[in-house]
């Protein structure tokens, strides 16, 4: 297929005509392109946790923990490890196979570090995925997170170059794509992705996938997030995005990074289950599932567990390497051998 290729050249010309194809056209081959990469049937379940909670220093005019504005959100300070561990059994135990861990900061302090380190290797030995959002990235913390066992980092782009500053003032753009460039050179995965329905042009939007499909790795994670908008932030009442631009968002990314989880994210509360199905089909098979996203509302587990039933799709399995999935896999092959050997002997 022309477009199923990876390709790290992509052109604004050729972006916009992927978006203004006939809606048709363009989810038929958003799914053709899913289907040569994923099971089209099988969708990753993460879920996401806010270990530090408000005061955040930048100036994200969506965000509301950002410390420039006044919201109704509490305050919370950084989560013991214990209670952390906590959380992540919970998901796991619902079916959650990643588990991400976000903390409102512009960049972890030293002091910082130590505990962090600790909820990654913690979180990964119940045998899930880890994934962190802790702002900036110097080197060093960066190998620091590696160490640790950390399997995922998110730095969102959030928009395009073009519109960044009329959103972000605190850390720029390239800022951004340094971080990116450290979890990489430490050996970890990049989860990035941005928002769309923040009063940008569409030409924005092209610019968004632009900036990641032709990072020189593409991100392994692609989350496309729906404006949510919150009283008290400079967003609070920019128009709604029309929902079948949010849908041509989703192809366009599945068409462009093939190989990449592409993840419906924030703003599911405001979509309808015939939007997401749609959403899935045009080529996105992950979600953050859970009834917060960090600090905003997200549909319950039991309704997305409900939607992929009844869509006859399936969450998808992940390899538990946990101390205990471990010794019961061995377990179990030893009993299996004991079996053979008593029915089928030498």
């Amino acid at each position: 297929m022309e477009f199923a290729a990876v390709r790290h050249d992509w052109t604004h010309k050729e972006v916009k005509a992927l978006f203004e194809m006939p809606f048709n056209d363009l989810l038929f081959r958003a799914a053709s392109v899913h289907r040569e990469n994923f099971n089209p049937n099988e969708v990753q379940i993460s879920t996401l946790l806010s270990i530090k909670t408000g005061a955040c220093p930048e100036d994200c005019k969506y965000c509301p923990q950002s410390g420039h504005y006044k919201t109704d959100l509490e305050r919370e300070r950084l989560l013991e490890v214990e209670k952390v561990v906590e959380q992540a059994r919970a998901a796991k135990e619902k079916g959650a196979t990643r588990f991400c861990m976000g903390a409102a900061w512009s960049d972890p302090k030293d002091r910082d570090m130590p505990y962090i380190s600790q909820m990654v290797k913690e979180v990964k030995e119940l045998g899930l995925e880890t994934c962190m959002t802790l702002g900036m990235l110097d080197n060093d913390k960066a190998h620091a997170l590696r160490d640790a066992g950390l399997d995922y980092y998110n730095h969102n782009l959030d928009t395009s170059p073009e519109y960044y500053e009329q959103i972000i003032s605190t850390r720029t753009y390239q800022d951004r794509l340094d971080t990116i460039g450290n979890v990489r050179d430490a050996g970890m995965k990049v989860c990035s992705g941005g928002i769309v329905g923040m009063g940008e042009e569409a030409s924005d939007r092209f610019g968004l996938l632009m900036g990641l499909a032709n990072l020189p790795q593409q991100p392994e994670s692609v989350p496309i997030n729906m404006l949510v908008k919150v009283k008290g932030t400079p967003l609070e009442n920019v128009d709604d995005l029309d929902h079948f631009d949010f849908i041509r968002t989703i192809a366009t990314a599945r068409i462009m990074m093939p190989k990449s989880y592409v993840r419906l994210s924030a703003g599911r509360n405001a979509m309808n289950e015939q939007m997401q199905s749609m959403c899935f089909f045009a080529g996105a098979n992950s979600i953050f599932y859970g009834d917060k996203l960090l600090t905003t509302e997200n549909p319950e587990a039991d309704a997305d567990m409900n939607l992929i039933k009844k869509l006859g799709m399936n969450p998808e399995k992940h390899q538990d390497y946990s101390d205990e999935a471990v010794a019961a896999s061995l377990s179990s092959k030893v009993a299996d051998k004991a079996t053979s050997e008593l029915f089928y002997p030498a």
